[in-house]
């Protein structure tokens, strides 16, 4: 069943909804959304006490990992952690109170895929794929979705398809796909990638990027046939946004639940 994933987008310390495809190195590019005045930890105490689960805290750049502890305090064993995951640190993260770490660019030295590195990052989780969510997010090139990473910048030589998901499926227990092109913008979901993941996922996948109406999750759902959920930042009235309330997401999920025990 599709169901709202939220999120924490964490910049420079602060919670923000970034336009995806301006992040660089270059700050003069950044295109911002919306900065909350509300700490990391505000975010994860009201997750929680609606019991929205598998929300991710994505750390962009340097600068956030007090945030993110803060906000694993307030939610210890509820999110999941991304954003400079690597086989060094992902236990700590986990230790700390992260219920899962989401693993990107580390995986692609030199933009190049490295199962070796998959494979150690897996080991220092002690081998436990369910503490383990593989971040496949991409841009579109033609007919293709290339993953991007180095804040989606930088194209790798892994295309998002069925045999790279085929390929990366027995090591983790969900992956998250933020389409880089369409992040931000709330102009709404690339359909034929959400219909495509529906397809070739049989683990949890959570798709990102241009949700901008309740009707986002219905339109998920049926591309995918409930197999894709959907994250909505920036349109979201908790960020400023004015296309989705908050609270109507709590509904849509706790609507899927209800109709999943009929």
């Amino acid at each position: 069943m599709t169901i709202f994933r939220p999120c924490i987008d964490l910049h420079s310390g602060q919670v923000k909804q970034i336009v995806g495809g301006t992040l660089s190195t270059d700050l003069s590019d950044l295109k911002t959304n919306h900065i909350s005045v509300h700490p990391a930890s505000h975010f994860a105490q009201l997750y929680k006490d609606h019991a929205l689960t598998g929300a991710h805290v994505i750390m962009l750049g340097p600068g956030n990992e007090q945030a993110a502890r803060e906000s694993l305090a307030a939610w210890t064993g509820g999110l999941q952690v991304g954003g400079g995951i690597n086989e060094k640190n992902a236990k700590q993260w986990i230790d700390g109170g992260a219920e899962k770490v989401i693993v990107t660019s580390y995986l692609f030295p030199d933009a190049k895929f490295s199962m070796d590195r998959l494979e150690a990052v897996l080991a220092a989780l002690g081998q436990d794929r369910k503490k383990l969510v593989i971040d496949l997010s991409c841009r579109r090139q033609g007919a293709k979705w290339i993953v991007a990473m180095n804040k989606w910048q930088t194209l790798t030589d892994m295309e998002v398809n069925e045999k790279s998901i085929k390929q990366l499926e027995p090591f983790c227990s969900e992956f998250l796909i933020h389409a880089a092109d369409n992040e931000g913008l709330q102009k709404g979901i690339d359909e034929e990638l959400v219909e495509k993941l529906g397809q070739w996922c049989t683990l949890p996948v959570t798709y990102a990027g241009g949700g901008k109406t309740l009707d986002d999750l219905e339109k998920v759902k049926q591309l995918s046939e409930g197999q894709v959920d959907l994250t909505i930042g920036s349109a979201l009235d908790i960020f400023g946004g004015q296309g989705v309330k908050f609270e109507d997401c709590v509904e849509w999920n706790n609507r899927q639940t209800s109709c999943d025990w009929l």
